[in-house]
């Protein structure tokens, strides 16, 4: 068996970035409206971050975490001062999954309970604990049995929330944008809900932002936009700007009693180094902010031009640039055709919901180019479909407005 076993792997071989960009090993430029999953907040090659990798990994590349070092020392202190509210204990680690398994096991400790409370559709990772808290079957159920005590209620249905929460809860693990589920913002009164629930029995409120962290909404953590502070914030991804990097964030009450926990590689210095380039650079050029202009831009611009062509697009959702196009079908189909066609990248969520997750630091034409190409492929893409519905069922040319028919005619 071959090495890479375990990802099927795209017909593209990327060998370097720059901003917004991949380039293929053959010279191919493809604008990247994907991030590897958010993962490039500030763009492909930033200086800031590969002088500060290259800084740091000519004096130490690692000593455990016991030890301090002024990268690490530096990530604890900015990231204590960044959090929301009064969260300023930092533990690291190496991914999200495993910033939400120690906030997990952190929230078990300190409760002294067991009973977690999850979400429908919601994402929290793939090992063991992290993933008996994520709620699609699909990717459970090779991996039974997992960790106990999970309960799932529906997103955004506050009665159920505060039906589930009771004197046995350890904690409530909320996305505030459901990422992975199709892109899906939790209202301002849900999320107070869940305040108010867990404040009222001792639990722990945890908020996964993974995916929404450090700009992506428009704010610097999607719960500073709605004013509501959890007990434990979890963030990766786009925290180090490529480099594996994981953060769960605690009040002191949780500190106080998190149990006995530990990693070999918390906290390397290349990937802290990495990571306080990033956050300054968000910071100081005040990214998050272009991240809710161009979000907005782009979510009008798309919504204006599927309504001129009159193509099948249900719904527009998301904030800042964290955006979910859903279809009526066939958005592996789209993203294929996108790469392919108009070397462009994106991202699904499920088989209908095109996810968009581009770098933060992307401009108006960044965006008006995507829209082109997306809306180039999302018609050409639906004529297809109808023509092989048609061919079954021609009775069906009838229903066809002259807005497709002209679509039909243009992409043949």
């Amino acid at each position: 068996m071959t090495g890479g076993f375990v990802f099927s792997e795209k017909p593209i071989e990327i060998e370097s970035g720059s901003g917004a960009y991949l380039y293929g090993a053959d010279g191919t430029e493809y604008l990247d409206f994907g991030a590897s999953y958010a993962v490039i907040s500030i763009g492909h090659a930033h200086p800031a971050v590969t002088a500060a990798v290259q800084s740091q990994v000519e004096s130490l590349t690692y000593v455990q975490a016991s030890y301090p070092t002024a990268e690490r020392t530096a990530l604890y202190e900015k990231l204590g001062a960044l959090a929301p509210g009064d969260i300023d204990n930092v533990w690291l680690c190496n991914s999200g999954t495993e910033a939400n398994e120690a906030a997990m096991k952190f929230a078990r400790a300190a409760t002294g309970r067991s009973k977690i409370i999850a979400s429908k559709r919601g994402f929290h990772g793939r090992t063991m604990g992290a993933l008996a808290m994520t709620w699609k079957d699909k990717y459970k159920a090779p991996f039974e049995p997992l960790a106990g005590g999970i309960e799932f209620v529906p997103y955004e249905d506050i009665e159920a929330l505060q039906s589930a929460v009771d004197e046995e809860t350890a904690a409530v693990f909320l996305e505030p944008i459901q990422g992975e589920g199709g892109i899906y913002p939790a209202n301002q009164p849900y999320l107070q809900a869940a305040r108010e629930a867990t404040d009222e029995v001792g639990a722990a409120l945890v908020f996964d932002e993974i995916q929404t962290g450090v700009g992506r909404t428009g704010s610097l953590w999607a719960s500073d936009g709605i004013d509501v502070t959890p007990d434990i914030l979890t963030s990766a991804k786009g925290i180090a700007n490529g480099l594996p990097l994981g953060a769960t964030l605690v009040r002191d009450w949780i500190a106080e009693d998190y149990g006995d926990h530990g990693s070999t590689f918390s906290g390397n210095p290349i990937v802290c180094a990495a990571a306080n380039a990033t956050l300054e650079t968000i910071i100081n050029e005040n990214i998050p902010a272009n991240a809710a202009q161009i979000g907005s831009y782009l979510r009008t611009e798309l919504e204006r031009a599927t309504e001129d062509h009159e193509l099948p697009v249900r719904e527009i959702r998301g904030e800042g640039l964290m955006i979910g196009v859903q279809i009526k079908r066939g958005a592996n189909r789209i993203l294929k055709r996108l790469a392919l066609s108009e070397q462009v990248l994106a991202l699904p969520a499920g088989r209908s919901v095109v996810r968009l997750l581009p770098p933060l630091t992307i401009k108006q034409a960044h965006a008006d180019s995507f829209t082109e190409s997306f809306i180039e492929v999302l018609g050409w893409v639906w004529t297809q479909i109808e023509r092989s519905a048609l061919l079954n069922r021609p009775e069906n040319l009838r229903s066809l407005s002259p807005s497709t028919m002209r679509l039909r005619s243009n992409h043949r």
